[in-house]
């Protein structure tokens, strides 16, 4: 089993995460519309959805939103949130959802970079691609891994829940991996989170092949200028 598919279906993984800054998300996505221009009643695709909580964001906005994530799991809790302009499915991003279909893709909050072949990654570029209509933009928001690598806190205790979680950090061979090992209820777990380092130079290779440009590149979530020493984020924005 691959890690991901491991670790985001188990439950301790949203335990670990519960606490992920809503308002600055929703900072975010209110930027990037007002940026773009989205207008209501445009089709989104969140892809790598989660629980769906940027998803169901967007959907509050106006859009009519579908959000796709490989997790079981986790499309099962995003389903509850569902009405008749947001829907949830588990999908692998690898693969083409729905041909020609969608205004807008987005990719948020590194959920990209999962494996352990390049050429899946230029399948889920693709397919990111091909969901969209023509003259559709998608959206990737990446970590910026320069800056992420010069500063990686090799190790820290966290405590959610009466769980403490034991987590080391280290770049190997071109990935960003995170191992995690705790004990509950008398018996010990350890997952890992192996995430390649792209850099913008690596994506723009992937969304050339996919038959998209890049027409903005941002280094935060106000939308800054991106700075590959000392910016926060990666944020990239295509077009079909």
């Amino acid at each position: 089993m691959n890690w991901f598919s491991d670790w985001f279906n188990s439950s301790y993984y949203h335990i670990l995460y519960k606490e992920r800054d809503k308002i600055e998300a929703q900072n975010f996505i209110n930027n990037l519309v007002a940026h773009l221009q989205i207008k209501k009643g445009s089709r989104l695709i969140d892809i790598a959805c989660g629980k769906g909580r940027h998803a169901s964001y967007f959907n509050t906005l106006g859009l009519e939103v579908t959000g796709i994530d490989l997790s079981e799991n986790s499309i099962k809790k995003a389903k509850k949130n569902e009405n008749e302009k947001l829907h949830f499915f588990t999908h692998d991003m690898r693969k083409t959802f729905k041909s020609n279909s969608f205004n807008v893709a987005t990719n948020l909050f590194t959920s990209f970079g999962y494996f352990d072949d390049k050429k899946d990654d230029q399948k889920a570029i693709n397919a990111m691609a091909k969901n969209l209509k023509s003259d559709g933009l998608l959206i990737i928001d990446f970590m910026n891994v320069k800056k992420v690598i010069s500063n990686l806190v090799s190790s820290e205790e966290k405590q959610v829940e009466q769980i403490t979680f034991n987590i080391t950090r280290k770049y190997n061979k071109g990935y960003i991996i995170k191992d995690i090992a705790f004990v509950d209820k008398n018996r010990n777990y350890t997952f890992q989170e192996k995430v390649r380092a792209i850099t913008l130079s690596d994506f723009s290779i992937f969304i050339r092949n996919a038959g998209m440009k890049i027409i903005n590149i941002f280094g935060s979530y106000e939308l800054d200028n991106f700075n590959a020493l000392t910016s926060d984020r990666l944020i990239i924005i295509c077009k079909k």
